[in-house]
């Protein structure tokens, strides 16, 4: 490892398990310190468990420091925070990557489903983001990381292909996953004066979640044997690429990571055009059907080989 992160301070959420703990291995390898924040919840978010984040701080070692409760508030992003500056004197880098998952088809989902997993997997980013960003601007003028202005400043965001393409039964999860790039694009540019970096990230890798799938059908379940394949420090190398002074340019972004595969996805623009008239249905499936988007989920876009 080359300490290309020396002196900065870092906070991973759900990092306890899975991709977040690649995350942070791979950020205290480069010289980071890092919060370790995870309430040590289920899937589903429920029964939080505290010792998951001190014995994964422990195992890391002494640049790695526990926070077990929910930062699903306002109150507990601030308080998050204010630990990662009383311990390591600042904060530079922010990776929302926590998220739970109660899957159902939008006819039958209960409606306090959905307000848990926005709350958890979107506004809890939202929260972070907003006590951060502010310590980070202050940082900046006060010259921490040198004379040459901040540049220290990083903050990434797990989405997911499923908040992309749209998957069956996860109406709670996608929207989400989409806000949550909606988020990343106004906090980039939000925070480029300042030098602050933001981008999002898809990852294709063995997690919880591909753990939990129990395929329906011959495509499921041949993206669940992929998706075990990939191990999920190759999600790890991405963030700490993006999170490395080679990085300060890159801002704004939407990038996938598939094994060694790094993806660069398009971002929504328009694609055609047509002036309304009194038969604007007709007229919109007349000049416009070749360039509708498909129904395809993202389970059956991705359904190659990875490289591993």
């Amino acid at each position: 490892m080359t300490g290309l992160l020396e002196g900065r301070a870092a906070i991973v959420t759900g990092a306890g398990r899975g991709i977040g703990r690649a995350i942070a291995e791979a950020l205290i390898a480069e010289g980071a310190s890092v919060i370790i924040a995870d309430n040590g919840a289920s899937i589903g978010g429920e029964d939080g468990d505290p010792t998951v984040a001190r014995e994964t701080a422990a195992a890391l070692g002494k640049k790695a420091f526990a926070f077990a409760d929910s930062v699903a508030s306002p109150g507990a992003a601030k308080g998050l925070v204010e630990t990662a500056v009383k311990n390591f004197g600042g904060i530079d880098i922010v990776v929302n990557n926590a998220a739970i998952l109660r899957d159902a088809f939008v006819f039958r989902a209960d409606p306090r489903d959905w307000d848990a997993v926005i709350r958890n997997n979107l506004s809890a980013a939202f929260y972070l983001i907003n006590a951060a960003s502010a310590v980070m601007r202050d940082q900046g003028k006060a010259g921490r990381g040198g004379a040459g202005g901040y540049d220290w400043g990083r903050i990434v965001n797990i989405v997911s292909s499923a908040g992309l393409y749209g998957n069956l039964g996860q109406a709670a999860y996608a929207s989400a996953k989409a806000g949550l790039f909606g988020l990343t694009r106004v906090t980039a540019m939000d925070l480029a004066r300042a030098q602050i970096t933001a981008n999002a990230v898809a990852p294709f890798a063995r997690t919880r979640v591909t753990d939990i799938i129990q395929p329906a059908n011959d495509a499921q379940k041949a993206y669940k044997e992929r998706a075990l394949k990939i191990g999920a420090h190759h999600v790890a190398n991405l963030v700490t690429a993006l999170c490395s002074p080679a990085g300060k340019g890159i801002t704004g972004q939407l990038l996938g990571v598939r094994g060694r595969e790094v993806f660069l996805f398009g971002q929504p623009r328009p694609v055609a055009r047509i002036e309304a008239g009194a038969t604007l249905a007709q007229d919109l499936s007349a000049k416009l059907a070749d360039k509708f988007t498909d129904l395809t989920t993202d389970l059956e876009a991705f359904n190659t080989e990875p490289l591993v």
